[in-house]
């Protein structure tokens, strides 16, 4: 008999088990989930090499496939590589594509093409990202636009993601589908790098222009403020933005690097003062959603995607001095820190149990639609 089990191939992200960014952990997540309820899922990793000794190769995770595909460049040239080997790899398997990001959206013509159905989570506006050259800006422009056409359907993350999707395409080709969190644990251990509960702010993001990290280290490190600030991210040796991050920051700045274990992130959230995030071009960012999820008064740059992930119950900022003046009101002001905990939890409440979660989450069928 055939097999009629629905088929879903991953591509966009240097694969899993998650060790990177907010899509590998995304892609894991959904590939557990399908997977566990009789799905055939298929994930594309990204393995760099010195010598490729074997372009693609296939192993079992977890009842899902990994196809890994090997790469012996660097740099963009080798993510480019790499998302041209899958586009020309998943013509050939059939099944749904979900494509994470639209970086290399210039392959999917092709895999359209080839009969592929194309369903791409467009990310947020990469093109409109400061920290990017006016070619590179072009280059993923035009990707959008390549990437939006050649797609059947558009997930974006986020309301204001879809109504800017919709210039690009029909409406009814846009599906809305925020990121969701999960609630933190009953108990999570003390947070680490000794420090010590309800004394220190966060940030966790990539070290970035678009994500206002020295807009926020300066405005903490103004005066001194008797707490820490810790600011999660790599620096880079070389980078002038992650100088200048670094010249700006009071000795009450601390740089613990990239911290990737789950548990120690989330007892950093947990026992935060508040969460301070600066980013500005995306859509549902999952960092955010996390800290609300664990109940932080949240900081936030004043735009509609954080407002429209954080309500207005929380902490906003448009440049350095409302961001020292929000950074000093939740230093100060218990009450309000309690309102913004409050709103917080309010608006992002968990479900009784795992059993309705599950109710909630089944997953969307895989069969032709219009315009499939």
């Amino acid at each position: 008999m055939p097999d009629r089990a629905p088929k879903l191939l991953i591509l966009g992200t240097r694969g899993i088990p998650a060790a990177h960014g907010g899509f590998e952990t995304f892609a894991e997540r959904l590939a557990l989930y399908l997977a566990g309820r009789g799905w055939k899922v298929g994930v594309y990793c990204q393995r760099d090499v010195e010598t490729v000794r074997e372009r693609i190769s296939t192993a079992i995770w977890d009842g899902i496939e990994l196809i890994t595909v090997e790469t012996a460049l660097s740099g963009p040239v080798a993510t480019l590589a790499f998302d041209a080997i899958c586009a020309h790899d998943a013509a050939s398997r059939g099944g749904v594509c979900l494509v994470l990001g639209y970086n290399g959206a210039v392959f999917l013509p092709y895999l359209r093409a080839r009969g592929g159905r194309i369903l791409t989570n467009m990310d947020g506006i990469e093109w409109r990202r400061p920290k990017w050259s006016l070619p590179v800006r072009a280059f993923f422009y035009v990707s959008e636009w390549i990437a939006a056409w050649s797609s059947q359907r558009l997930v974006a993350d986020h309301p204001a993601i879809a109504d800017h999707l919709a210039r690009r395409r029909p409406r009814a080709a846009v599906a809305t589908i925020p990121y969701g969190g999960d609630p933190p644990a009953a108990d999570p251990g003390p947070p680490p790098l000794g420090l010590e509960p309800g004394r220190y702010l966060v940030s966790i993001a990539r070290i970035e222009p678009d994500n206002n990290i020295l807009t926020l280290v300066a405005a903490f490190s103004r005066r001194p403020r008797g707490m820490r600030l810790v600011v999660l991210g790599t620096l880079r040796v070389g980078n002038p933005y992650h100088r200048a991050v670094e010249a700006a920051a009071s000795p009450e700045v601390l740089f613990p690097g990239a911290i990737y274990e789950p548990e120690q992130v989330q007892a950093l959230r947990v026992h935060a003062r508040a969460y301070l995030h600066g980013h500005t071009v995306g859509g549902t960012n999952p960092s955010l959603v996390e800290a609300l999820w664990a109940g932080n008064a949240v900081v936030a740059h004043d735009n509609p995607f954080n407002r429209g992930t954080a309500g207005d119950g929380q902490f906003y900022f448009s440049d350095a001095d409302s961001c020292a003046a929000a950074i000093e009101r939740v230093l100060t002001d218990q009450a309000a820190v309690a309102a913004a905990r409050a709103a917080a939890r309010a608006r992002y409440p968990p479900a009784p149990d795992k059993a309705a979660r599950d109710a909630v989450a089944e997953p969307v069928s895989t069969a032709a639609g219009p315009g499939w």
